[in-house]
């Protein structure tokens, strides 16, 4: 009896934490996007917060938190409970650039976040407003040097791929030019149009849009090849400026410690919402190659982007303006 008596205890005592497992979520869960509305982090955030809505059957508010490169929204998430309601979104700028671009980052991106998967990868493009005299690479290097620190390009932010991308193209053309740094790509993109800022490396998802429709030239992408959605744009290797390679990145955080049973469901959910057929279409349309690789895949990622980005924040004299 009393052997019994013990076995039936353990069992109570063990029946909160499974109805508490069973019953997540039962509310509404928060994502915070570490940008502005409009750019390519919101446009994914939105996406897997509606696919997670359905299959989770609960409400997944989306909440814009720009500021720093993404690390304002970051630090919000990391500080959040790590109960599975808050998640967020993470980019190549604030899981690994930022590591070394600020000195004093508001959190670790690897100890103070649960990774849950890549959302996708993307290059970024370089356009120029259709009054810059400049129809190539080599066309804009030759007029950037005849014009030091005349012509400024934009990004989403200090410490983002676009910024990055800016500082790489400076050290291998010996260029000079202006950085202005905006709080994400949707405020960013109405000043390049209007001719305030005349370039800008920008994410090849609100980049082309703009160059389909004549409002902008696109004169080469950043990544190593060519892009599926626009073949006729040259790499920068093939436009003269051999090795230059960096790829925008989107993911999907939890603070740390959120439980593994959370982690595995979040992650089958998101990894079925990306796969989607429409979502699929959505993806290719926009010219993003869909993510879905696992957790601790993600970690190795960033293991890997933190010191190789950090050189070329060093070597460039990057700094937060």
């Amino acid at each position: 009896m009393k052997n019994l008596a013990s076995v039936l205890a353990a069992a109570l005592l063990a029946v909160p934490a499974a109805v508490q497992a069973q019953a997540w979520p039962a509310k509404s869960i928060r994502y915070i996007v570490p940008f502005a509305p409009g750019g390519t982090t919101d446009i994914l955030g939105r996406m897997v917060s509606s696919g997670l809505a359905a299959s989770l059957g609960q409400p997944v508010v989306v909440e814009n938190k720009p500021g720093q490169a993404g690390s304002v929204g970051a630090a919000e998430c990391a500080r959040a409970a790590p109960d599975g309601y808050t998640l967020c979104g993470g980019t190549i700028s604030s899981h690994a650039i930022n590591a070394t671009l600020y000195d004093k980052l508001p959190y670790d991106p690897l100890k103070d976040f649960t990774p849950i998967t890549l959302l996708a990868s993307l290059p970024n493009m370089l356009i120029v407003h259709p009054s810059l005299n400049a129809g190539s690479v080599k066309e804009l290097v030759a007029l950037l040097k005849a014009n030091p620190n005349r012509y400024s390009f934009g990004s989403a932010g200090n410490g983002t791929s676009q910024h990055i991308s800016g500082e790489l193209f400076k050290i291998m053309t010996g260029t000079q030019m202006q950085h202005i740094p905006y709080k994400g790509s949707g405020p960013m993109i109405p000043d390049l149009l209007a001719g305030t800022i005349q370039l800008s490396f920008e994410n090849i998802t609100t980049a082309y849009p703009q160059v389909r429709a004549g409002k902008l030239k696109a004169l080469a992408v950043t990544s190593s090849k060519r892009s599926f959605v626009a073949p006729e744009v040259p790499t920068m290797s093939e436009a003269g400026l051999a090795g230059y390679d960096i790829s925008s990145w989107q993911a999907m955080f939890a603070p740390a410690g959120v439980p593994r049973d959370i982690v595995a469901r979040v992650y089958a959910e998101t990894v079925k919402a990306l796969r989607a057929p429409d979502n699929q279409k959505k993806l290719a349309d926009l010219g993003l190659d869909a993510g879905g690789i696992r957790p601790e895949e993600l970690t190795a990622l960033i293991r890997e982007e933190i010191p190789r980005l950090g050189k070329v924040v060093k070597e460039s004299g990057a700094k937060v303006d």
